[in-house]
């Protein structure tokens, strides 16, 4: 809403706005584009010039989207439903990610997995087979696994701890590349 604000404020048409991508109607000129880059940083928005940017950018938001706001099960496997979403191969996408974020997108979406649950931990309103349920994982033993793996914890200790540790989500994958 503010990105479609801001373009209207500046008067420029527009045919789309989508998480991470406007659909202009025509070109930006030079000065405009900076005019619209100046105010969408006012606001803590950024214009990417970047294609490769754009790209990861477009990972990221498909990941969290699917990781932290789907509630239906995917009918694909990530791969599949990233390739199809961004219409790019998979694999110039896994190499373009892992190149450019020193991780790999199953990794990436492991960790947003793991972020989740440790929300829904917290939340206090789901058993550990309702969340490895809503989750999508095989079992209670496969969450529990790649939990511990992932946090050095288990779900059970990780519930009894009163400062329990998240993470921001835009800086999920982060301590992975550092």
């Amino acid at each position: 809403m503010k990105v479609k604000q801001e373009l209207d404020n500046l008067g420029l048409a527009y045919q789309d706005v989508e998480l991470g991508e406007i659909q202009l109607t025509k070109p930006l000129e030079p000065e405009m584009r900076l005019r619209l880059k100046e105010e969408l940083h006012k606001s803590g928005l950024e214009l990417m010039d970047d294609k490769k940017a754009m790209i990861i950018e477009k990972i990221i938001n498909t990941i969290v989207e699917m990781v932290h706001y789907s509630e239906e099960k995917p009918k694909q496997n990530f791969s599949t439903l990233i390739s199809e979403k961004l219409k790019v191969d998979y694999a110039k996408l896994s190499e373009l990610f892992s190149r450019t974020r020193g991780l790999t997108i199953e990794r990436f979406i492991i960790l947003h997995k793991i972020e989740r649950v440790k929300e829904l931990i917290v939340y206090d309103e789901l058993s550990l087979s309702e969340i490895a349920f809503k989750m999508h994982y095989s079992s209670v033993a496969h969450l529990s696994n790649q939990f511990k793996l992932i946090t050095g914890l288990t779900p059970t200790h990780f519930k009894k701890l009163t400062k329990r540790r998240r993470i921001n989500l835009e800086d999920v994958g982060i301590e992975e590349t550092t």
